[in-house]
């Protein structure tokens, strides 16, 4: 009876695959240990669906292993308590192929199934979906480590999963609920749980830097999973500045377990003083990857919290209260981050002030000679003026890492500013155009006798016979930068192109 329980064994497995799977079933190896009961260990097994016409085994199995005692061997069906699998492939086809996929047969009561196992325990597993879209590359999950305990046919199926995922590289911790599997629609099994992802390492996402951490709860089906969690960053940073803050967010999302997508019904963000609203879509292209877009509304919140966050300059070129609604769009590829993000929206600062000393002892100081107070501007205390807070208003763009603005409005009493430009997220780069509208005459900017000199000059500059309008720019770097006039860039406006002659213009 010893002599024959190695090929018996081996048969009542295959049998019992065969006809729980409706498949063909290979192994290459089977061998039988007496000791302490049956051990049983093989490798290479596959199965081939009998409906299905493919090269590759809808089930492949690297190595298993399991145990039974003589009474597990002599009940009927034999039970096992547990399994062990290493390397475990499961290779869905497409969705026009999927209705030949083998429902399950029998039950672990129906008399006909040789084999009940009560636990499955798998290191390192895969699942592939194929698809029949040209283009369009298969989905491809990883899982680490696996348990499955079997509650019997028709039931859920519980388990505890350990993923790595690749990107951000980390580890997710899933216990939960799965089934009973729809073999005829995937996308149809239920499915619901918790997980914990731990030490997601950010820089592993070019552009991007920092340790995030998430919890949070599922239920669904695996086409329409409902997801809600919260994350923790507390060193989130882009490269384009390297400035590590806090972040935390709250979300509600719908993903489609079967492709990836997702679908961000809520984000609710909160990154140092600033509050964050977001709503979009992550979805996957046929090119590979995916695409993020998003609605974003940032408010209320700190100007200089979102500058430290993009930009190198330190510290921030200005503080201020902040409102900003933007469309966000996020493409994949290897580049980072700051340089494929793109921006679009409008933006509001009140209570501007500018850290740079120098930048903004020239805002206090076009202020009050705007408002007829030149004396007072010319005796500045520069050590400690009192200062003047300024308010911005316009439309912005990012790509290739610049923001661009249109319709700029900056105010400060007194003075009217209407700019255009560009401004490098790299701080090195200002490039301002525009005109100013101030109360007071041109001959009231100044003080004794360059006022006086100035009379004349006043009708040349007044608008609607009151104040002053002139052509101005800020140009210049961080560290540098320049105030001026700017007639010539009105003259090259005009005429299309460099006049050289009126280069000493401004």
């Amino acid at each position: 009876m010893l002599r024959r329980a190695e090929p018996i064994l081996r048969a009542r497995v295959i049998d019992a695959l065969s006809h729980r799977f409706d498949s063909r079933v290979e192994l290459d190896h089977f061998h039988v240990h007496f000791l302490a009961g049956f051990q049983v260990s093989g490798s290479g097994l596959k199965l081939f669906p009998n409906d299905l016409d493919m090269d590759k085994p809808l089930f492949a199995v690297d190595e298993f292993s399991f145990r039974t005692t003589w009474q597990g061997l002599l009940r009927a069906p034999m039970y096992v308590d547990r399994v062990n699998l290493k390397g475990m492939h499961i290779q869905m086809p497409s969705k026009d192929q999927r209705q030949n996929i083998p429902k399950l047969n029998g039950s672990a009561g129906d008399g006909k199934n040789k084999i009940f196992v009560g636990q499955i325990e798998v290191d390192g597993a895969s699942l592939v979906l194929a698809t029949n879209k040209p283009g369009k590359v298969p989905m491809n999950f990883e899982i680490s480590h696996i348990t499955l305990q079997s509650v019997g046919a028709g039931q859920p199926m519980k388990f505890h999963a350990i993923l790595t995922n690749p990107k951000p590289i980390g580890n997710i911790d899933s216990t939960g609920y799965f089934g009973p599997f729809d073999a005829h629609h995937p996308g149809d099994s239920p499915v619901r749980g918790d997980y914990r992802f731990s030490h997601a390492d950010l820089n592993t996402i070019k552009g991007i830097g920092g340790m995030l951490s998430s919890i949070g709860k599922y239920d669904g089906t695996l086409n329409h999973i409902v997801v809600d969690g919260e994350t923790d960053t507390p060193n989130f940073s882009l490269d384009s500045a390297n400035h590590p803050m806090p972040l935390h967010t709250k979300f509600h999302a719908i993903v489609d377990g079967t492709n990836g997508d997702t679908h961000l019904q809520s984000v609710n963000a909160q990154l140092l003083h600033s509050h964050i609203i977001a709503v979009g879509d992550f979805v996957r292209i046929p090119q590979g990857g995916h695409n993020l877009t998003l609605d974003v509304t940032v408010g209320p919140a700190r100007i200089e919290d979102m500058l430290r966050l993009a930009v190198k300059t330190v510290p921030p070129i200005m503080d201020g209260d902040l409102k900003l609604k933007t469309k966000f769009f996020l493409p994949p590829g290897k580049i980072s981050v700051s340089q494929k993000l793109h921006l679009k929206g409008t933006f509001e600062v009140t209570n501007a002030t500018f850290t740079n000393d120098k930048v903004q002892e020239k805002v206090d100081e076009l202020s009050l000679r705007s408002q007829n107070r030149a004396k007072e501007a010319k005796n500045i205390d520069k050590q400690n003026p009192d200062a003047i807070a300024s308010q911005m208003r316009g439309e912005f763009q990012l790509a290739d890492s610049k923001l661009t603005f249109n319709s700029l409005q900056y105010n400060v009493p007194g003075a009217d500013i209407a700019l255009n430009g560009v401004y490098s997220l790299d701080g090195n780069q200002f490039d301002f155009h525009g005109n100013a509208r101030l109360k007071a005459k041109v001959s009231q900017l100044m003080t004794g006798w360059k006022s006086v000199l100035l009379k004349p000059a006043d009708p040349f500059f007044s608008k609607d016979g009151a104040g002053t309008e002139v052509p101005i720019q800020i140009t210049g770097t961080r560290s540098a930068p320049k105030f001026g006039l700017d007639f010539h860039h009105k003259d090259k406006d005009n005429h299309g192109g460099d006049n050289s002659s009126d280069k000493n213009k401004h």
